[in-house]
């Protein structure tokens, strides 16, 4: 498996730092309102990774923080009168919900800012003590041009980032030593959120934060550090300087950047009004739409998001749902015996479809020629399999669709719908359990009708249902 790397700006064959296993971790969202769907497009991407990686049998540590306190989540508190930890819990549910929706794993673990200060302040201090960062009344600044290799993952100059960044000369930055030095602690204003550290009651720096989230999780060295190509500077490259200056050790071995996400050939921004959230989107398409046209094109290469695209994603999604739901009608009618020597020479050309699905995801993670592998196999099992197979091969090949479309997150099989008189006649029974003090069924019924798509309402007047 070859992956790209940032940092050297080539192809590399992927070597684990620890046989068998895979250390990951990708840079999460601010929290402070929904997810929008430039969020979402690395969140599918690195998911795909990771479930490759799963299926090429890596036993994957995958962690993704959510940033829960940054100014945006103050404003948006002090806007409503409630409290920062309120809008950020408030917005990392919504976000779950997102994830879900996208059919986004959750995380091996996916740590909260708020919840590893001690951790912060720790390294932190570190860094004090090795020279590294000085304190300036109550702020704590890194000393950047003290870590010799800085700039080594945006191959950016030291010298030409002071020439061409006049503003980052601002008010209230004279007191830094040289202003390309950036923040890992900051006193706090009236009305924040904020810490007891040894420099002032404050607040880390929003650099600080994944470098010890990382390190906690996934140890001093990690095999792939993640995220969107907005990152690379000054984002990431200061996570390199603050770990590999307080570890002493090389912080990711690889580096994996997705490419930015336009709308309609225009950047997304709100003065555009072009910008919409996952939830906005999911009121119009099935988020399964939305991770299919992500995953069409390359992950390094720019995305154009437009109606059209999306459109011809959901045709093309419903061109495999329609072959796995041919393929399950042929099923319930072929006849069960065993594979001919035929299908038997059949099934080679079968497997020859996973063996080009696993070529392109070897070469870098290449999800659009993985998606023309499985429309090649779709494409044969609409030509090759009928009701005269046996049903072990008609399996054989439904299964294959369904499990190649599952390393990439999609979901080829359809959920069946429930008729309305099986809802009722299942509520009646959940009611009938839990007269007779059998809350095992009653939870076991809600749960099914859940994975339906069915919601159940306890109301006075009784049990209501909606679909979801």
């Amino acid at each position: 498996m070859r992956v790209y790397n940032t940092q050297t700006r080539k192809k590399e064959e992927f070597v684990p730092l620890v046989p068998g296993k895979v250390s990951m971790y990708v840079c999460g969202p601010t929290v402070y309102n929904f997810i929008h769907i430039g969020n979402a497009r690395p969140m599918i991407v690195f998911d795909t990774v990771r479930r490759y990686m799963e299926h090429k049998g890596y036993e994957v540590n995958y962690v993704s923080n959510f940033t829960d306190v940054d100014d945006k989540i103050i404003a948006k508190a002090n806007e409503e009168g409630v409290s920062a930890q309120e809008i950020s819990q408030r917005y990392i549910a919504e976000c779950k919900k997102d994830m879900e929706g996208m059919n986004v794993k959750p995380a091996t673990t996916h740590p909260l800012a708020t919840q590893e200060i001690d951790g912060m302040i720790e390294m932190i201090s570190t860094l004090i003590e090795k020279g590294y960062a000085y304190n300036v009344n109550g702020t704590v600044y890194f000393r950047t041009r003290k870590f010799g290799e800085y700039g080594k993952l945006s191959h950016k100059n030291l010298d030409d980032l002071r020439a061409g960044n006049r503003s980052l000369l601002v008010t209230g930055e004279d007191q830094k030593e040289d202003p390309l030095d950036f923040v890992l602690w900051k006193p706090k204003k009236e009305g924040e959120p904020f810490w007891t550290s040894p420099w002032s009651d404050g607040r880390p720096g929003w650099h600080i934060e994944c470098s010890v989230m990382s390190k906690k999780y996934l140890g001093e060295e990690i095999d792939i550090h993640a995220g969107g190509e907005d990152l690379i500077f000054p984002h990431h490259e200061n996570e390199i300087a603050q770990s590999e200056c307080c570890n002493g050790k090389i912080f990711a071995k690889y580096w994996l950047h997705n490419a930015f996400l336009n709308i309609d050939n225009r950047k997304m921004s709100k003065s555009l009004g072009n910008f919409f959230t996952v939830r906005e989107i999911s009121e119009k398409y099935d988020l399964q739409v939305l991770r299919f046209f992500m995953l069409s094109a390359h992950y390094r290469s720019p995305l154009n998001f437009s109606a059209e695209l999306m459109e011809a994603s959901g045709n093309a999604l419903e061109r495999i749902r329609n072959a796995v739901s041919n393929l399950k009608y042929l099923l319930d009618a072929a006849a069960d015996a065993p594979m001919t020597e035929a299908e038997q020479g059949s099934l080679a050309d079968v497997k020859s479809f996973e063996a080009k699905f696993d070529e392109a995801m070897d070469d870098d993670f290449n999800t659009a020629d993985a998606i023309a592998a499985v429309f090649e196999l779709v494409k044969y099992a609409n030509t090759n399999v009928t009701s005269e197979n046996s049903k072990a091969f008609v399996a054989a090949v439904r299964d294959e669709i369904i499990s190649l479309c599952d390393i990439l997150g999609i979901i080829a099989e359809e959920k069946e719908e429930l008729l309305d008189e099986e809802i009722e006649k299942l509520i009646e029974e959940r009611q009938a359990a839990r007269k007779a003090k059998n809350f095992a069924r009653a939870d076991e019924i809600r749960n099914q009708l859940l994975e339906k798509g069915i919601t159940l309402l306890d109301t006075r007047e009784g049990v209501k249902w909606k679909r979801a």
